[in-house]
């Protein structure tokens, strides 16, 4: 799905953990912070509500990492992705415990937002799943979330707005319109253009 070698990336996470430079730790993982925004995005309209802000909540969240990038022990990128969202969610259920004015933690809590950052994932591989065919394409899959974000960082805001509320929020389209202030045949339009687009900057055809 994407000509980026998967062995360039976890070259690039071993001899970050080998270096101990915060600098180079740094840049490894600055490439998932759009990634982590999408999901912190997901959960900040849904479940919370938009009670807090989800670049606060990344930034938060790619603190903890760098700090701790030293105890992780994986080396490929899915291992990353995994340990990435596993910080994400308990950065998220503190936000929630802070809000609530809870002082304990509550582990159910904590396993119920990595459970739903996982699904969001789901979702965003199944985003392009019609459009996929080969064999290859699917043994990928545990990064190519990571690739899909990267690219819908490069569409038009609204092409990325129609595709963040149909295929990862679920909404039906007249509930879409209504988001976007659009009649839901030009939504529907939008959809269809949107994912034509994106399909094409991934190479993954028609």
């Amino acid at each position: 799905m994407s000509d980026r070698p998967a062995l360039d990336i976890e070259t690039a996470i071993v001899d970050a953990l080998r270096s101990g430079d915060r600098d180079v730790q740094g840049r490894v993982l600055a490439q998932y912070e759009p990634w982590m925004r999408l999901l912190a995005r997901y959960q900040m309209e849904t479940r919370l509500k938009r009670k807090f802000d989800a670049s606060d909540i990344v930034q938060q969240a790619m603190m903890e990492a760098l700090k701790s990038f030293g105890k992780f022990r994986g080396s490929t990128e899915a291992e990353l992705v995994a340990w990435l969202r596993s910080i994400l969610a308990n950065v998220l259920a503190h936000e929630v415990r802070r809000y609530h004015g809870a002082k304990k933690r509550d582990a159910a809590r904590e396993v119920s937002l990595e459970r739903s950052l996982a699904e969001t994932s789901r979702r965003l591989v199944e985003t392009l799943a019609a459009g996929e065919s080969s064999p290859s394409a699917h043994a990928s899959r545990r990064e190519e979330e990571v690739v899909l974000v990267e690219a819908l960082e490069r569409l038009p805001d609204d092409y990325r707005e129609v595709i963040f509320l149909r295929n990862i929020e679920g909404l039906p389209h007249d509930e879409v319109a209504e988001r976007m202030n659009r009649t839901p045949g030009a939504v529907r339009m939008l959809w269809v253009r949107a994912l034509r687009e994106l399909r094409r900057d991934l190479g993954a055809g028609e």
